[in-house]
């Protein structure tokens, strides 16, 4: 076993964390690529139609790697007072700081896509007047991105090292909203626009800080961004919106019974 005192074993030890930093970067490394497949491709399409030899190398791989890493686990002496920044128990250091950066980048993006977007069309208000204020509709702006799509973030490599897992592709999405411009990667339909306002007027009345806070605390509790409460309240809607256009209702009214109610 090595030990500090002695100067070789330092040396080793140097090396070992070196070594395993590297390692650490190369799993990261197949981690998002497995993500990617996760978010394109269903078990039982990979189950059925991946390359045989292909899939059981990749299993075989995989069991044996967390066979290891698990035995090491067993080993690891506990952090007193810690915890870790999993889906269970964030601690609110960590959760501060992931909402930080959220919340940073939320005003970056503002401030990159804003002057390029365009107000509603009188056609398009007009649309989805019955459902949202009149201040918000005079002040969102839209944007469809054409031969690009939104990136992930920076921080997301950061998180990934810390073992947050499924965080979402950004470029996989039908829409972004960053305050107060909602971001189309693909053509901008009634339904994904409506999607995008249901956050604007999130962001408007729980206040950007708010926001990105009770989404990173929602996304550490779920472990998916998709059943976030935020999120899943913006599905709701507009799958209401989409059933019966004719069915009308104020979401800022609807936003204001689930803050009263504490369901974000």
């Amino acid at each position: 076993m090595f030990s500090w005192e002695n100067p070789d074993d330092r040396v080793a030890i140097v090396q070992m964390n070196s070594d395993l930093r590297h390692a650490q970067l190369e799993l990261l490394s197949a981690q998002c690529a497995t993500h990617q497949l996760r978010l394109r491709f269903s078990t039982e399409d990979i189950a059925r139609f991946g390359q045989q030899d292909v899939l059981r190398k990749a299993i075989a791989a995989a069991s044996g790697l967390r066979e290891y890493y698990g035995s090491i686990e067993k080993q690891m002496p506990s952090a007193a007072g810690g915890c870790s920044f999993g889906v269970s128990t964030p601690d609110d250091d960590r959760l501060r700081q992931a909402s930080a950066c959220v919340l940073a980048y939320l005003r970056e993006q503002r401030e990159r896509y804003f002057a390029a977007g365009f107000p509603l069309s009188g056609q398009l208000k007009a649309g989805m007047q019955p459902f949202f204020s009149s201040g918000l509709l005079d002040r969102v702006r839209l944007l469809e991105l054409k031969g690009s799509r939104v990136p992930n973030p920076g921080f997301y490599a950061d998180a990934q090292a810390m073992g947050v897992e499924n965080l979402p592709s950004l470029a996989h999405m039908a829409s972004l909203t960053f305050v107060d411009v909602v971001v189309f990667n693909d053509s901008i339909t009634d339904r994904v626009m409506f999607h995008g306002l249901v956050h604007a007027a999130q962001m408007q009345i729980l206040g950007l800080e708010r926001y990105a806070e009770l989404f990173v605390r929602g996304f550490l509790r779920t472990g998916s961004h998709v059943t976030v409460p935020l999120e899943a309240h913006a599905f709701a809607l507009d799958s209401r919106y989409a059933k019966d256009s004719a069915d009308r209702f104020s979401v800022e009214d609807q936003i204001r019974l689930w803050v009263r109610e504490a369901r974000y």
